[in-house]
């Protein structure tokens, strides 16, 4: 079973996968963020200082990084999907490179050339889309029900976000890969991703959650320290 947790920015994908790998014994597949991937792919610059075309290379980045991973595995459950990466790329093509505010449809800032990289998505999403079909068993889609964080390593506003998760949605359906949309709180969550799956539970959910939300400090301090060094060599 191929399990792929779907959602926007700020929805719940990776303390969910977490938990839910914890939870059950299968194991986790993810790709680094676009954050994560800058430093090697484009140094110096920062996730809103990029270009079309870089963000095309980091969405490239990704997607293959999270073929590697997912062709280890006979089982896992997926932190995203491939038709994340293509995407979040599609939506920038009609909000802006950096839609990192609500504007008005009169002030959005569209890309230069934005119509040749519109074309450049479209044929990412043909070679994202035949991975996803090819390989997802099954999709758990998360609804966007909590703010947006507030951190500053999301650049994208509401709009961004709501346009991502009706393209998600619509593209997963197009594909007749079987969706469930699964909302409420965490341990409501990893009940009903539970009950869906038949899954058997290796643990109690409060400890999953627990090593989850643990795993995840650990990885976020990791990756602060990690740039911190790298703005210090870039300085």
């Amino acid at each position: 079973m191929k399990i792929a947790i779907s959602g926007t920015y700020s929805t719940g994908k990776t303390t969910t996968t977490l938990a839910l790998a914890h939870l059950t014994s299968i194991p986790r597949t993810h790709a680094k963020t676009m954050r994560e991937i800058l430093p090697k792919a484009i140094p110096g610059k920062k996730l809103e200082e990029v270009s079309g075309p870089e963000l095309v290379q980091l969405g490239i980045r990704r997607l293959v990084e999270r073929v590697i991973y997912e062709s280890k595995f006979t089982d896992f459950v997926s932190d995203g999907s491939s038709l994340h990466e293509w995407v979040y790329g599609m939506v920038r093509t009609d909000l802006g490179i950096h839609p990192d505010k609500d504007l008005d449809a009169g002030h959005i800032n569209l890309a230069e050339n934005n119509d040749y990289l519109k074309q450049v998505m479209i044929n990412f999403g043909s070679v994202a889309k035949d991975h996803a079909k090819e390989t997802y068993s099954s999709f758990v889609h998360l609804p966007v029900e909590f703010p947006l964080k507030e951190d500053g390593h999301r650049p994208v506003s509401e709009t961004f976000r709501k346009a991502s998760d009706e393209l998600l949605l619509s593209t997963i359906k197009e594909l007749k890969i079987p969706v469930h949309i699964v909302g409420g709180t965490l341990e409501e969550r990893l009940n009903e991703i539970s009950r869906i799956y038949n899954l058997d539970q290796v643990m109690s959910i409060n400890q999953a959650i627990v090593l989850a939300n643990e795993e995840i400090e650990q990885e976020k301090i990791s990756n602060e320290k990690a740039f911190s060094k790298q703005e210090i060599q870039n300085e």
